[in-house]
């Protein structure tokens, strides 16, 4: 599947990137800092987030303003800003209504879009996301001293391979300390922005509030937080959905902060998006709906491999040349955009293959 790259053009002049990719209704990904729509489609960290977001959606996703590919040279890394940038591409798009996705610090950005534009939000996904960032009135002296902390930090050690910095932020994001994964933060980190964007990026994100507005929202809300997350405490979801009338609460299991598949609670957190989006609540979505375009063959081959089994072992069982099994093995991962045999097996054991 290929994605399509796009730009618009905000009310005040900044040209901000954005890409679509999938077929099916709409839905709109906001992020945060650390997001490139070219390099995130081969990133381990986000790949199967991708792959699962567009198999029943055309998906939707931009680089705030000062990162990726929208405009690097930008002040004002505010709310106020983040917003237009909203405003800018759900224009672009033509979209007339449709639900959003806001990822951490993208949820802060969804729920103001939400509440300004109403007419135009279907439904509301909030993950790991926070009602005040750490410069608001009232937090802790701890809480702004650690986000300062880190602030300080990022404006030194922003995109170096090596140093304090990097351990605490790969310990922030990925402590299953994944290697793959890991260099992938730090390239992420060289390639998304520079150290006075990427600081000023997380001071505005520390000075996000919205407790005041979350009891207005009018559209349905899920809101999913991961219980071990490093970055953004368990707490602050759970009282960020306390504030919202109606709002469905998914903790889940799991220690990074962007959910990989092994862990246990990324299966629970597809199937709840997929129930809380479908017109049909009824409909079974607990198997995703590529598995269903494999030929038996394929099936069977897969099952194997969800076994642990090597190609030359499958090809005995199976009665199959070797290369036949290379084969099937390319078409199941070209069918389910899966790069890697080890992403294949989480994904088909996930799927149920492998019990029998």
């Amino acid at each position: 599947m290929r994605q399509r790259i796009g730009f618009c053009t905000t009310s005040d002049d900044v040209r901000i990137a954005y890409a679509t990719a999938g077929q099916g209704k709409p839905l709109l990904r906001i992020g945060g800092w650390m997001t490139h729509i070219e390099h995130d489609w081969d990133s381990p960290v986000w790949r199967h987030w991708l792959r699962e977001l567009t198999r029943d959606h055309t998906l939707a996703r931009f680089d705030i303003r000062g990162s990726g590919l929208s405009d690097r040279d930008v002040s004002g890394h505010s709310l106020e800003a983040w917003v237009r940038d909203v405003e800018a591409v759900a224009d672009s798009l033509g979209w007339r209504r449709f639900p959003i996705l806001g990822v951490c610090q993208g949820a802060a950005i969804a729920v103001t879009y939400a509440l300004r534009h109403p007419e135009r939000v279907s439904h509301l996904i909030l993950y790991n996301a926070y009602a005040c960032g750490a410069f608001s009135e009232g937090m802790s002296k701890y809480r702004v001293e650690e986000a300062e902390t880190l602030a300080r930090m990022i404006e030194i050690g922003w995109g170096r391979k090596t140093g304090a910095f990097r351990e605490v932020f790969a310990r922030l994001l990925s402590p299953s300390d994944a290697p793959d994964q890991i260099t992938w933060w730090d390239d992420l980190q060289r390639l998304t922005a520079d150290r006075p964007t990427a600081a000023g990026l997380w001071r505005g994100f520390h000075e996000i509030d919205i407790r005041s507005q979350l009891s207005n929202l009018k559209a349905p809300t899920l809101a999913a937080h991961v219980k071990a997350d490093n970055m953004v405490p368990f707490e602050a979801g759970r009282d960020l959905a306390s504030r919202i009338p109606d709002c469905r609460f998914l903790p889940l299991e799991g220690r990074n902060h962007i959910l990989q598949p092994n862990d246990p609670g990324w299966r629970p957190f597809i199937k709840e998006i997929r129930h809380f989006l479908d017109d049909n609540p009824q409909r079974d979505v607990s198997q995703p709906s590529l598995f269903h375009e494999l030929t038996r063959r394929e099936c069977e081959v897969l099952e194997q491999i969800a076994r642990g089994r090597s190609n030359t072992h499958i090809a005995g069982t199976l009665s199959l040349a070797p290369k036949t099994v290379r084969n099937h093995v390319s078409n199941i991962c070209g069918k389910l955009a899966i790069s890697t045999r080890s992403e294949l097996v989480v994904e088909a054991l996930n799927a149920g293959f492998g019990d029998n």
